[in-house]
């Protein structure tokens, strides 16, 4: 079993062995700036669903679909939010994969399986946002009166 050190952080560029843990510093990096915007899209999402306006009484259909996601702006947040917290959470299950499963094989298979799972998961999102964006009329359903006509 062989170990890669990484470079002490503050090792100058120069002294650094080329492609040494570039990929496990970038996502260190990544997990930290995804970590605050998660807590600030988090905390805003929260607000603007449960605190202004009616509060958590005027979440519905009504609501989300018909009137929040006729904004672009709510979209984008939304699919942003969408987009880093699979990120970020299937980088942090590939560091636990990477501490405890030592097999290579095992290990590929699980980090692939991970990150194949997050991708369909971010698809299947970002389809279901742009679809409510772009019409929010359920069809044939009696107890939705969200559509005109």
């Amino acid at each position: 079993m062989t170990i890669e050190a990484i470079d002490y952080p503050r090792t100058p560029l120069a002294e650094r062995k080329k492609g040494s843990g570039n990929l496990e510093r970038t996502g260190w990096v990544f997990m930290r700036v995804s970590g605050v915007l998660l807590v600030i899209l988090v905390f805003v999402h929260l607000y603007s669903n449960l605190i202004a306006g009616d509060g958590v009484h005027q979440i519905d259909y009504q609501f989300v679909v018909a009137e929040k996601f006729q904004f672009s702006f709510w979209l984008i947040w939304d699919g942003l939010m969408l987009v880093l917290a699979m990120i970020h959470g299937t980088n942090g299950l590939r560091t636990i994969v990477n501490d405890y499963v030592y097999k290579p094989g095992p290990r590929k298979a699980l980090i692939t399986t991970l990150w194949i799972a997050c991708a369909v998961e971010i698809i299947l999102g970002i389809i279901v946002l742009v679809a409510f964006g772009v019409n929010p009329c359920i069809h044939g359903a009696d107890s939705v009166s969200v559509c005109a006509g």
